[in-house]
């Protein structure tokens, strides 16, 4: 079997490389109703946790770039011009808006530019470590996959989709803690103002309660005299008999 000359392979990715581009291209510029449906398509909970995916721009876009891709975004799946389908119109809206207020600032759209940074590294090792192990079997004159650049820059867009993933279950998760903390320390302050609340309570109704203690206090030591006094009183003692001789 003839191998294809190296021209002819690179100018066979050159025209599947375009091919996919137009792709992209077409699809950047959907319908509204088509818009609507890839923000809102099953799995899109975490393909929209990644803003650049959101608006349909790549990574290294500059600034201009994305806010003019952003507006494009906006109005198409505006509610107003979705009168139709309205509330869905309106949770893709939310959607482009909220990754664009992520891209526009420059703290957030840095640490996405991270995770696609990290992303690239780990991707670059994964394939160091499949070529290791290409070479340890001797496998490594066919080549691994992802040395076709298509697939190479698949990798690193499914491993960059992944660390979002992960960074957003860590948010939930420390989220969900420190909502707990806050709710064992609220119990923990009801408790506390219950327990003060009954001290004081309980003071206030014994200082009220005093004068009726003391009241009885003194009819009690007063009617256990009364009735010393009168046994003492009643007592007769027997009258001594005359010995009989």
């Amino acid at each position: 079997m003839s191998s294809i000359p190296s021209t002819a392979k690179a100018e066979s990715f050159d025209d599947f490389y375009t091919e996919v581009k137009e792709i992209e291209k077409r699809d950047s510029v959907l319908t509204p109703k088509q818009q609507i449906e890839r923000l809102l398509r099953p799995g899109s909970t975490y393909f929209n946790l990644n803003p650049f995916e959101v608006l349909q721009v790549e990574c290294d876009a500059t600034i201009e770039e994305i806010k003019k891709k952003y507006r494009r975004l906006s109005i198409l799946v505006h509610p107003d011009k979705n009168i139709d389908d309205s509330e869905r119109a309106q949770q893709a809206f939310e959607i482009v808006n909220r990754s664009w207020k992520i891209l526009e600032n420059e703290d957030t759209r840095k640490k996405c530019l991270d995770v696609y940074q990290e992303a690239k590294e780990r991707t670059d090792h994964m394939i160091e470590q499949k070529r290791k192990k290409f070479r340890k079997d001797g496998r490594l004159g066919e080549g691994i996959p992802e040395d076709d650049p298509v697939k190479y820059k698949h990798a690193v867009y499914v491993m960059t989709m992944k660390l979002f993933a992960d960074m957003e279950r860590k948010r939930q998760h420390l989220e969900t803690r420190d909502m707990e903390e806050r709710k064992r320390k609220r119990e923990a302050e009801i408790e506390q103002e219950e327990q003060m609340s009954f001290e004081k309570e309980w003071a206030k109704n014994f200082e009220e309660s005093r004068q009726t203690r003391v009241d009885s206090w003194k009819t009690f030591q007063s009617g256990g005299k009364e009735k010393k006094k009168k046994k003492i009183m009643g007592f007769k003692p027997p009258k001594p008999k005359p010995e009989s001789r």
